[in-house]
C-alpha cells in the first residue's frame, strides 16, 4: 500500500509537480506519425501531461508541437491554415513556424517589426519508430534519444497502434507488474492456460508460470473457480536495479548442472514496459503517455529482429485479441468502462473466466477502475506475489522525491540502457545462468544503427 501523500505524489503529472517534471526530462512518445501522414496536412489536437498542444506537419515535412492557442487573443489553431512553412491563425492571419516563433503578424501596421518578440510554446520532436516523439522539459536540460532497438529496424519489423484509457497511468502500468493475474483474468473455464493463438506455447518461457504446474484441478476445494490456478509458491524472481530502471531475474534447476534463468525488463523510466504476449519471436513494448492524471494513451508495440509474418500483422490489426477494437476514426475501444466491456454473463459461466472478449479488454477493465480513476492505494493489501508493483513504485517515488529536491533523474542520460529486452539463458550453475542471461538480454544486437540523434 501508499499512503496517500506518497500516492499523490506518484500520480499527479501536472506541470510543476514532481512526477510531473520527472516525466519532462524523458523524450515520450507523442503520436503516430501516420496521423501526419504528409506536409501541410491537417493539424490534430493533443493533450499530452496535461498540455493542451498542437501537432502539425510543415511544407518541408517538419513536425511542430505548439501551444494550441493563438498569442494574440486565445484564438484556437486548430482551425488554422497549415501552408506555406507555418501554421496561420484565421482569427487575425497571425502565422507560426514549428519552432513556435511569429513570423507574420498582418492584421496591423506594427506587425513586422512587433512579430519578432512574440513566441508560442513549443516542445522539439523526433520522428523514429513509426512514431513522434517529444520532449517537454527545460532546454538546457535535453537528453539523448533513449536506444530502442526497434526504432532503426525495418517498418515491416514492428507494429505499433495506440488507445487511450480513462484512468492514471500508474494503475494502467502496474497490470504488467502482476505475475499472478494472468491464470485467473486471462483464462478460459476449466483450465489456468492463457491462450496466444501466435504464440500456444509462450507460457512455458516464463518460470513465474510454474507457481502450480502439474497441479490437479480437482484437488481444490474450488475445481471450477480456481482449480489449478491456485498459487502455491513464492516468487522466484528477484529485481535488480539498471541505469534506466529495474529487471526482474529468476533462475531453476531443471536437472543436475542443468540452470535455465529469465530476465524480464520490468520497467524502463519513465513509463516503458516489455510484458505482453504476441508471436513465437516477437518482443514487446507498452507505452502508457499520461494525457492528465485521469486519463493516457496507451501505444502498444510489438516488434521482431526479423520481418513479421503477414498473418502476425493481421491479428494485431483485426483479431481484437492483441490489441481492442477501436471506435472508427476514434482512438477509444468499443468495448469499455461506459458499456461496462460489453461483458457476456453467459460466456462467463460457460467458456471464459470473465465474459469478457479479449486479452486486452480484461486487463482494462481492472483497470479503469480501482475505487475510480486514481486507485486509492493506502485501503490495498497487497502479498508477496506484488513484488514487481512495490519495486516500481518504489523506483518512480524515488525519482519524485529527488525532484522535489531539485536533483535531477540521471535515467535518460543512459541511452544505452534501453535497448534492454526479455532473454533466457542456461548454464551449469545458478550463477553462471544469471550471468549468461544478462549478457545476452542487455547487449545490444545492432550497434551504433541503435543511435538515434534528437
Amino acid at each position: 500500500m501508499l499512503n496517500k501523500e506518497d500516492n499523490q505524489l506518484v500520480t499527479d503529472i501536472r506541470p510543476g509537480t514532481p512526477m510531473g517534471e520527472v516525466f519532462r526530462r524523458f523524450w515520450l512518445p507523442l503520436m503516430l506519425a501516420s496521423e501526419l501522414p504528409v506536409p501541410d496536412s491537417e493539424p490534430v489536437r493533443v493533450k499530452i501531461l496535461s498540455e493542451e498542444l498542437l501537432a502539425f506537419r510543415d511544407t518541408d515535412g517538419r513536425v511542430g508541437l505548439v501551444d494550441a492557442y493563438c498569442a494574440h487573443r486565445g484564438a484556437p489553431l486548430f482551425y488554422g491554415r497549415n501552408e506555406e512553412n507555418g501554421l496561420r491563425c484565421v482569427y487575425h492571419g497571425w502565422k507560426y513556424n514549428v519552432n513556435g516563433e511569429c513570423v507574420d503578424v498582418p492584421s496591423a501596421p506594427e506587425g513586422e517589426t512587433y512579430r519578432e518578440k512574440i513566441s508560442i510554446v513549443r516542445y522539439p520532436c523526433v520522428e523514429a519508430g513509426d512514431l513522434i516523439w517529444t520532449y517537454m522539459g527545460p532546454k538546457d536540460k535535453v537528453p539523448p534519444f533513449p536506444e530502442f532497438e526497434w526504432l532503426n529496424l525495418p517498418a515491416e519489423n514492428r507494429y505499433v497502434n495506440k488507445f487511450k484509457l480513462e484512468c492514471n497511468y500508474l494503475q494502467a502500468m502496474e497490470g504488467d507488474y502482476d505475475p499472478s493475474h494472468a491464470r485467473f483474468l486471462h483464462s478460459m473455464m476449466g483450465d489456468a492456460s492463457i491462450p496466444n493463438p501466435l504464440n500456444p506455447n509462450w507460457q512455458a518461457q516464463n518460470i513465474n508460470n510454474r507457481a502450480s504446474a502439474g497441479r490437479d484441478a480437482n484437488s481444490d476445494a474450488y475445481p471450477r473457480a480456481v482449480g489449478n490456478r491456485r498459487v502455491l509458491t513464492k516468487p522466484v524472481a528477484e529485481l535488480e536495479q539498471t541505469d534506466s530502471g529495474i529487471i526482474s531475474i529468476g533462475a531453476i534447476e531443471e536437472a543436475p548442472g542443468d540452470w535455465t534463468a529469465n530476465l524480464q525488463v520490468t520497467l524502463m523510466l519513465p513509463i516503458f514496459c516489455t510484458a505482453g504476449i504476441g508471436g513465437a519471436n516477437t518482443y514487446y513494448s507498452n507505452m502508457r503517455v499520461p494525457i492528465d492524471n485521469e486519463s493516457l494513451m496507451f501505444f502498444r508495440l510489438r516488434w521482431s529482429y526479423d520481418a513479421m509474418p503477414a498473418e502476425e500483422i493481421d491479428q494485431y490489426k483485426n483479431s481484437g485479441w492483441y490489441y481492442p477494437i477501436l471506435i472508427p476514426g476514434t482512438f477509444t475501444p468499443e468495448d469499455n468502462v461506459h458499456n461496462s466491456y460489453n461483458l457476456d454473463r453467459q460466456k462467463q459461466r460457460t467458456e471464459s473466466y470473465t465474459g469478457i472478449k479479449t486479452f486486452p479488454l480484461q486487463d482494462i477493465a481492472m483497470m479503469e477502475d480501482q475505487w475510480g480513476p486514481i486507485a486509492k492505494r493506502h485501503l490495498e493489501h497487497l502479498t508477496s506475489w506484488d513484488y514487481m508493483i512495490i519495486g516500481v513504485r518504489r523506483r518512480l517515488l524515488s525519482a519524485a522525491r529527488n525532484m522535489a529536491q531539485g536533483i535531477e533523474p540521471t535515467e535518460p542520460w543512459h541511452p544505452e540502457a534501453y535497448c534492454y529486452r526479455r532473454e533466457q539463458a542456461r548454464g551449469a550453475s545458478q550463477e553462471e545462468a544469471i550471468a549468461n542471461v544478462k549478457a545476452k538480454a542487455m547487449a545490444s544486437r545492432l550497434g551504433e544503427a541503435a543511435k538515434v540523434k534528437a
